[in-house]
């Protein structure tokens, strides 16, 4: 299993964050409705989006800017 946080659009292609590369792959080629931030999971030929994932990023994220202001 990789998993992988999507960048940003660059056109017809996602930018995906993996731990230790960027790779663009085609939106097509992607679960429909993706947005910057969804975590992607890799596993078996299957793709599919971690909602639960992006959620505790989010949290972590707002803690973190809490703490500097």
């Amino acid at each position: 299993m990789k998993t992988g946080i999507i960048d940003r659009f660059e056109g017809k292609y996602a930018v995906i964050e993996f731990a230790d590369e960027m790779q663009d792959m085609l939106k097509k080629e992607l679960p429909s409705g993706i947005k910057v931030g969804d975590v992607l999971v890799f596993e078996a030929g299957d793709i599919r989006i971690n909602r639960e994932a992006r959620r505790k990023l989010e949290n972590e994220i707002e803690q973190l800017a809490d703490e500097i202001i």
